[in-house]
This record gives structure tokens, sequence and C-alpha cells, in this order.
């Protein structure tokens, strides 16, 4: 079975306990939160508000992917407001290692995030440090978007590139996720799927998250 973390992005805001409580009664592994500025990507979407309402709420780990400018000045809000593993973006760090030990001196897992046109060798020399490593297969910012077939070629990279250097990384997925995208992705060796509009706009979404938890 491959992982799925639900995209809290998609769901119902005006129901978000509800929302939640699907999850945590799902075969989801995580909760998957996108936190945006505004500037590192050109839209906004929520902050250390929800992200603490949703660590109340959820069962599940959050999987809380910073989409921000200078992602270290908040690893110490993110530990406050509940977050489990802490996703920073490769083209957001200017001091990536510095960054990534203070995530596991704060007490998160550390994962970073690659977008759609960064080559996975930038990662060779921190991936033995890294929990996960999330491959964007849309350019980030919005959902809905539509697979970047390429990702499958990273993906088999990434791979090698765990391989060769010995890590533990898992490869996460996010973007244009839905059943056929999702096999394709777990064919290639992909262990976390991130899937948003597929999940919440589903009339039965606990089925969904099984489903995809089966491809």
């Amino acid at each position: 079975m491959i992982q799925v973390a639900p995209s809290l992005l998609a769901a119902d805001f005006s129901n978000l306990e509800k929302q939640i409580a699907f999850v945590n009664d799902s075969e989801a592994s995580m909760l998957h939160l996108d936190v945006m500025d505004g500037v590192f990507v050109p839209n906004i979407s929520f902050g250390f508000p929800v992200i603490k309402v949703a660590s109340r709420l959820s069962t599940k780990p959050l999987d809380v992917h910073l989409m921000v400018v200078q992602p270290e000045k908040w690893i110490d809000h993110m530990k406050d407001a509940g977050a489990d593993i802490m996703n920073v973006h490769f083209e957001a760090s200017s001091h990536l290692h510095r960054t990534i030990e203070a995530i596991i001196e704060a007490g998160m897992k550390p994962a970073v995030t690659l977008n759609p046109t960064t080559p996975v060798d930038m990662l060779r020399d921190i991936i033995g440090e890294l929990y996960m490593v999330l491959l964007m297969s849309v350019d980030p910012g919005f959902g809905g978007q539509e697979f970047i077939p390429n990702t499958l070629r990273k993906i088999d990279r990434l791979k090698e590139l765990i391989a060769a250097t010995g890590s533990s990384a898992l490869i996460e997925v996010d973007g244009g996720i839905n059943e056929t995208t999702g096999r394709l992705a777990s064919e290639h060796g992909a262990d976390i799927l991130v899937a948003g509009s597929k999940v919440f706009n589903s009339p039965n979404p606990v089925e969904m998250i099984s489903r995809l938890s089966r491809l």
C-alpha cells in the first residue's frame, strides 16, 4: 500500500472539523497542510491559527509544506503550532543544512521540496538527513493543475540517489494526483501521494483515500 496525505487546501473551510474527522476515520497516513505567503508563490493560503486547529482535531501527523521565503524563521512557530513534519523548499532556503539541523533540533521530522525544474541531485549532500523529499508534480501555488509527466523520471532519479547514498528518505509526490497519475507515481517508486481535490471533492472521500492507498 502507498501512503496517502490528503491536502487540507482543498477542504471546505466552513466545516473544517467535519473535513478533518473523515480524514481521521480514513486510511490516510498524514494530513498535508500547504502554507503559502504570496511571495514565494503567487497565492496566500493559511497560517498558524489553522495549523493549531488542525493539530487539535487531527489524529494523523501533520505534514506542513511551507511555500514561503525564509522558512527558517518559522521553525519554532511550526513546532508550537503542532507540525510533525516541516517541509521547506530547496529554492527558498539559502542555508539548507542549517535549516534542516534546526528542524531536527526542534523535534520535527525534516523534509525538502523540489520544484518541477529543480534537479534531484541538488540534494545529494543533504539527503542522508532527510525524513522525506517532496517532488512537486505541478508548479506550486495553486490546486487543480495537471500532473507534469517528467515527474516520473524525477522519481526514478531520486530513487537512484537514495539508494546510492544509503538514505532512508521517503518520496512524496504532490500535484495533479488522481487514480491514473497516482498509480504511475507508485509504480515508479513514490511512497506518499498528496491528494487534494481528488479527495475532498469526492462524493465519498474515505473511499477515495482507500482506493488511492491501493494503487
